[in-house]
């Protein structure tokens, strides 16, 4: 393959949550990996800006189309017109669409799409409108795509199941635990700054959204010792006023930080300090905080389903997502556990995006090869 575009289209820098990880881990893998492919990532105008300050020129060709993620009528247009005749001007052999929603056709190039999950189709966190947008949007480009790609076998079972798809038109791509991570700001910076000092930390990365279900850490809380505070790190959505009303009402706000967006290396070293990784989810297509947290030896309580009972083996410790007093007492036992994270680093070691790289390049040559 000479030529492989790259659908970004989803980024908005900063708050696209896991898509934008995907993007930032797979592709420098890909071009790794296959050198002599040239990579273009096409994004909005925002996006472009953001990759072009952070040095992906001088790897990929980044090119913008006029449109931000939240502009739902341009964002429409840009994706399945602009990007298709883009693909075809820019003589792609491939075209990979790398947050579900995807062109529903795309002539005379080869399309890979990576579903991650249909979370959102089984949980509302749309308006009804945007949902059924997007379900229909979604379900015809995978029913047209040359290939498909999911991160679980959960996630593939769970997206035929509610989509009418052929399991057999998936590829099964692990993602990576390996990363570039920044280097750590100090501890007793990064403590002063998110008011920290002689606390046990807990802390939970995600977007704030209600299937990320953060409320039944909240709710913990209380059952928890007086040292312990929580981090919510991750996109403030609606869902975060929610989040801070129970908190108040509960008397634990003083014990709860709405980080909200944390640098790199703000994160790097939160996560050098924390005590305990805690994500209690109630959807997963893969769940890379999972397996970042373990990669760093920090040990973890995770709700008990079933994409992170395959993903993360028997390392964590698993609690009912609905019920706070279970996530209390798995914190507490991570928390007062010092060998807690000890088996996640050879568990994560499983996951890199070196072998992810290489799955979704077998895609891309099962896509070339359908056409």
């Amino acid at each position: 393959m000479r030529h492989v575009v790259l659908n970004a289209l989803f980024l908005d820098p900063a708050a696209s949550g896991g898509p934008e990880t995907y993007l930032r881990a797979l592709a420098p893998a890909l071009a790794a990996a296959h050198p002599q492919t040239r990579f273009t990532v096409v994004t909005t105008g925002s996006g472009a800006r953001t990759l072009r300050a952070d040095g992906w020129e001088s790897r990929f060709g980044v090119r913008a189309l006029p449109c931000e993620d939240g502009q739902r009528l341009r964002r429409q247009v840009a994706e399945q017109v602009m990007l298709p005749a883009l693909a075809r001007r820019l003589r792609a052999d491939v075209l990979h669409s790398l947050a579900s929603v995807a062109p529903i056709r795309v002539p005379g190039v080869a399309h890979v799409i990576t579903v991650h999950d249909v979370t959102f189709f089984r949980r509302r966190t749309f308006g009804a409108v945007t949902t059924f947008g997007m379900r229909q949007v979604v379900g015809r480009a995978a029913r047209h795509a040359d290939a498909l790609v999911t991160a679980s076998r959960v996630a593939r079972d769970e997206i035929c199941e509610e989509l009418g798809l052929d399991p057999m038109a998936f590829t099964i791509v692990h993602h990576g635990a390996d990363f570039d991570a920044a280097a750590p700001a100090p501890d007793s910076e990064v403590r002063a700054r998110y008011a920290l000092d002689g606390a046990r930390v807990v802390l939970c990365v995600a977007t704030k959204r209600p299937h990320k279900n953060q409320e039944v850490l909240v709710r913990a809380m209380p059952s928890l010792d007086e040292d312990t505070v929580l981090v919510l790190a991750g996109h403030p959505e609606p869902y975060d006023a929610t989040l801070r009303e129970i908190a108040t009402s509960l008397g634990v706000s003083g014990r709860v930080r709405f980080a909200d967006y944390v640098p790199a290396a703000d994160l790097e070293a939160l996560w050098r300090i924390a005590g305990c990784g805690a994500f209690p989810t109630l959807a997963e297509g893969f769940g890379i905080p999972v397996v970042e947290a373990m990669a760093r030896g920090v040990g973890v309580a995770v709700s008990d389903i079933p994409v992170l009972r395959e993903v993360a083996g028997d390392v964590p410790r698993f609690f009912d997502p609905h019920d706070p007093a279970a996530a209390a007492h798995a914190i507490r036992a991570t928390l007062d556990d010092p060998a807690a994270g000890a088996r996640g680093p050879a568990r994560a070691a499983r996951f890199t995006w070196a072998a992810a790289a290489e799955g979704t390049w077998s895609a891309y040559q099962r896509a070339c090869a359908s056409r």
